[in-house]
């Protein structure tokens, strides 16, 4: 093991944990507040992937306004929504883009507007975006902003552990890709942005670096967890070309003429959706239809629909630039031939409980993006994953800034050594099982027990074979050198993290929005309209509580 001569100090007044986009908004504003600020990250996460967020600018359509988004989120969140988040995204998402806009990120305009498409879930087209994908610009030039105001960044270091002094957090201890260094960040306010469940499930579209550290640490730190039963499957995931197998189609297509065609041909959304078809429905539901449409038998032998693009206008069509090019390169002509879809564990509604300032409740402890939960409720409608990092990430980064803790005199061998034990328990393990085989494991059980539909059976046996797996881990770990240490943590917090999804599955009764079950399909609000609370008693177990909505 390592040992703690060897270990590098660094001291900031805020850490920022994660190189997506709610890392960078959060070290940038926590930076223009006056603080010092560490950006600490692995890789950049989904954020490059992201098309365009929503705006409720009323460009495309006037009669658009933060009221009208704020009743499609609560609406497309079947109301599970904490409606003090839902204001804060509702009327921050504005000054959000503006801030963007100053430092230089590019948008598509209509004229002298910003152009906007409309996306599931969402009554009026109120997404920005560019051609190429907002995503991976508004990365590029917020890392050289940080870069510009004097954010220091340290890119290719994954945290293991928070630093903890009783209830405060102070910072993280982060190892090295690729090498055997251990870095301490000391830090008055840490900021968790390193994403959500990550690719827990077989069948995802998450990048690989995202590995549900974020819940691990936030419980471990005594923060709560909430709506972790909540997991979105995005409908229209590529199955053919295998060349873009994984890659999603936007929704924001359906807006520009796109459709879903079964087996037979028929644009079946209609009988789901009546009068609106693709239109006006948030993901998971549309997801449901899709899954529907495939277990029915009207799906293709591959097991998907068709994602029709033959109708869009050519200039519409070819403003998808990186669709087109991805879909062209892998030789289907989206203006001739239409993609293979079906639902993929996409994204989730769950994760740390946060007020309006993006604070845990654990002093020194602020969360933002996906790690967070609370503002999409029970789903997520299209385009406001990228509203909530953008603008949660500001809120974070300015929250940390002015509420740090006092990081002077504490003791911090001892700080260090708490840090340092999970991995000093399980380096030099000898044994059979590697941490690398746990994600497959892991994967296929919970798309077989906690998929896109769920029921007790499938639950209960779900958890008793992540309980045998949990037990291989305890008994028969392989664990050789620091890097394969920092792999068996990623698989612990990933099991553990599947743990709760399935425990809080199974305690709520009842179907709504990313969660349905096949024996409680009732949306039960007498009953139900409330959070499942996680957290961890002093035995490290988990307790589920009733959270109400506020």
């Amino acid at each position: 093991m390592t040992q703690f001569s060897d270990m590098r100090v660094v001291e900031t007044d805020v850490l920022v944990l994660g190189g997506g986009l709610a890392g960078h908004r959060a070290a940038v504003a926590a930076r223009k507040s006056g603080a010092s600020v560490a950006l600490a990250y692995h890789a950049r996460g989904a954020s490059p992937h992201i098309i365009g967020f929503n705006v409720p600018l009323g460009d495309a359509d006037r009669r658009d306004c933060p009221d009208a988004y704020y009743e499609d989120m609560v609406r497309g969140g079947y109301a599970l929504n904490e409606r003090r988040l839902v204001r804060a995204l509702a009327d921050g998402a504005k000054a959000a883009l503006a801030e963007l806009v100053a430092i230089g990120v590019p948008f598509a305009q209509s004229g002298d507007k910003f152009a906007q498409r409309h996306l599931s879930g969402n009554t009026y087209a109120r997404s920005v975006f560019h051609p190429n994908g907002i995503g991976r610009l508004a990365l590029e030039r917020l890392i050289g902003h940080c870069k510009e105001i004097g954010v220091q960044a340290y890119s290719g270091w994954r945290a293991v552990a928070l630093l903890r002094d009783r209830a405060e957090v102070l910072g993280a201890l982060l190892v090295k890709r690729n090498a055997p260094e251990l870095l301490a960040i000391h830090a008055g306010a840490t900021v968790l942005a390193t994403g959500g469940i990550g690719a827990i499930y077989s069948d995802s579209t998450y990048p690989s670096d995202v590995a549900a550290d974020s819940y691990a640490f936030a419980l471990d730190a005594g923060a709560t967890l909430i709506d972790m039963e909540f997991v979105q499957f995005e409908p229209t995931v590529v199955v053919h070309p295998e060349g873009c197998k994984g890659m999603e189609m936007p929704t924001a297509m359906f807006g520009d003429g796109a459709r879903l065609l079964n087996a037979g041909g028929e644009r079946f959304m209609f009988r789901y959706n009546p009068g609106h078809g693709e239109m006006q429905i948030e993901k998971a539901r549309m997801s449901l239809c899709i899954q529907r449409e495939i277990d029915a038998g009207r799906g293709l032998l591959d097991q998907s629909v068709l994602f029709d693009t033959t109708g869009i206008a050519s200039d519409r069509l070819e403003s998808y630039v990186s669709h087109c090019k991805r879909l062209r390169a892998a030789g289907l002509d989206p203006a001739r031939s239409a993609p293979h879809v079906r639902p993929a564990a996409h994204s989730h509604m769950g994760g740390v409980l946060i007020d309006q300032h993006a604070f845990t409740g654990v002093p020194g402890l602020y969360a933002a993006g996906e790690a967070a939960g609370g503002v999409h409720g029970a789903s997520r409608i299209a385009g406001n994953g990228a509203s909530d990092v953008i603008v949660f990430g500001g809120i974070a980064g300015r929250s940390a800034a002015a509420q740090r803790v006092d990081i002077a005199g504490r003791q911090w061998q001892r700080v260090h050594e708490q840090a340092l034990e999970g991995l000093r328990r399980v380096e030099g393990r000898t044994g059979r099982l590697r941490p690398d085989k746990v994600r497959p494991a892991l994967g296929e059980i919970l798309l077989e027990g906690a998929g896109i539909y769920r029921n007790e059976g499938a639950l209960g046996r779900a958890a008793a074979r992540l309980d045998d797996l949990q037990q291989r881990m305890n008994e028969d770990m392989a664990v050789e050198g620091l890097g394969e240490a920092v792999r068996a943590l990623q698989a612990a917090n990933m099991v553990l993290v599947g743990n709760i999804i399935v425990a809080a599955a199974r305690a709520r009764r009842e179907s709504r929005g990313a969660h349905q079950r096949t024996d409680f399909t009732a949306c039960d609000d007498a009953n139900w309209l409330r959070h499942t609370g996680v957290s961890m008693d002093t035995g490290a177990a988990i307790v589920l509580e009733a959270v109400p909505i506020r």
